[in-house]
């Protein structure tokens, strides 16, 4: 999956110094001169760039978007034109002709658990880097805690709870329970203390999903509303940064998972949580098991949460998603087909586009729609023979 930041997003990804000097700091420390990069996800090439001024011989970058050619730019007014070799594409598809000395992915979202950031890691690692090269980030440390939230929460639930037409909204109010989003909290919203759930070394790291149960004894108050996740990231050993509540705000924000309601907690109060995060397909599936025991053992709240819960799915949904279910190809789908069988590296997308049109006439209100169609299906599963750097169609190198 080929996620396309706008340039303001890289701007202010950039413009986070906390985020950027430790990474800056490990280029420096890292890449030696005549060192081979490759930079994983390359965007607008800030990370090339560095690498280049860090000595680097060769930075081969990697990124499927069309943002590549910024970073193109980017290179050429630097002087590193010569220095960097492009490559659009998804890494995975990539073979490269030699070993790197260096890797850098900054592949997170609001944690690291984002898309296909784990086995496109895992992957570079084990074609791409060379005995004793450098991983960066090294490790990331995953924290949790329980919150206080009161006006997040209600801007959460009352359109739905409190609505002034008389109306049961409830159903919207269990989907909205079940998505986590991003935030930024202080570090007096804390009702526990943080808790870490699991640390992810990219030198080692083989599976991209993650599980964890957590126990806290309540020392204090308040209203619970929530499990807020962070993490602190070691760009390499010495080096590092941190979003977690109370430092400056980065790009990454915290990761807020609500509950299905909010819970009084006292002193004594037990919070357990099984917290799990599932790669599946190119998105993952968070589920937060909730139990709050008060001290006498009774249960005061029971929350069985899951963003698979956050998207209605409908009977007739699910049936065509069942192992049992035999489908046949409607009329979108044999164009499609139609189309990826005349994907044969000979025949132009005009010739496709025209005859897309004399078999589907009634689909198509002309040759300018068929060839939008052709256009989005060469893009999105079209390759580029004539480059070096990707495998061949059989997946080989």
């Amino acid at each position: 999956m080929v996620i396309d930041y706008s340039i303001s997003a890289y701007g202010w990804m950039i413009s986070h110094r906390e985020r950027m000097d430790p990474i800056r700091q490990a280029l420096d420390r890292a890449v030696k001169p005549g060192a081979v990069v490759v930079d994983l996800g390359s965007g607008t090439g800030i990370f090339a760039l560095l690498a280049c001024q860090s000595g680097a011989r060769r930075v081969y970058a990697i990124e499927p978007s069309d943002v590549i050619l910024v970073a193109r730019e980017n290179a050429a007014a630097n002087g590193y034109a010569d220095c960097i070799e492009f490559i659009q594409a998804l890494s995975t598809e990539v073979v490269l002709p030699e070993r790197a000395d260096v890797i850098i992915s900054e592949l997170r979202g609001v944690l690291p658990f984002f898309e296909n950031h784990l086995p496109s890691i895992v992957d570079a690692r084990q074609r791409w880097l060379a005995p004793g090269g450098v991983l960066i980030p090294w490790r990331d440390t995953l924290w949790a805690a329980v919150v206080t939230a009161p006006e997040w929460y209600q801007d959460l639930v009352n359109p739905w709870q409190g609505n002034d037409y008389g109306l049961d909204l409830n159903a919207s109010h269990r989907i909205l329970t079940n998505e986590w989003q991003k935030i930024h909290v202080n570090p007096d919203q804390l009702l526990v203390e943080p808790q870490s759930w699991g640390v992810l070394d990219y030198t080692r790291v083989e599976n991209p999903d993650s599980r964890a149960a957590l126990t806290w004894t309540v020392a204090g108050s308040g209203t619970a509303h929530a499990m807020i996740l962070w993490f602190d990231a070691e760009i390499l050993p010495g080096i590092s940064f941190s979003n977690a509540p109370g430092l400056p705000q980065l790009s990454y924000g915290n990761a807020i998972f609500p509950w299905s309601a909010p819970v009084d907690l006292v002193p004594g109060d037990t919070v357990q949580v099984h917290l799990a995060a599932d790669l599946v397909g190119d998105d993952y599936i968070y589920s937060w098991d909730t139990r709050v025991l008060a001290p006498d053992g009774g249960l005061k709240a029971d929350f069985r949460q899951s963003t698979f819960y956050g998207t209605p799915l409908s009977p007739a949904t699910l049936q065509r998603r069942a192992a049992g279910h035999a489908p046949g190809l409607a009329e979108k789908g044999r164009i499609d087909r139609l189309v990826l069988e005349m994907m044969d590296g000979r025949t132009s997308l005009g010739d496709m586009a025209r005859r897309l049109l004399g078999e589907f006439p009634q689909r198509f209100a002309g040759e300018a729609e068929a060839l939008t169609r052709v256009g989005e299906l060469s893009l999105k599963y079209g390759r580029l023979p004539e480059s070096k750097y990707l495998k061949d169609v059989t997946g080989g190198t």
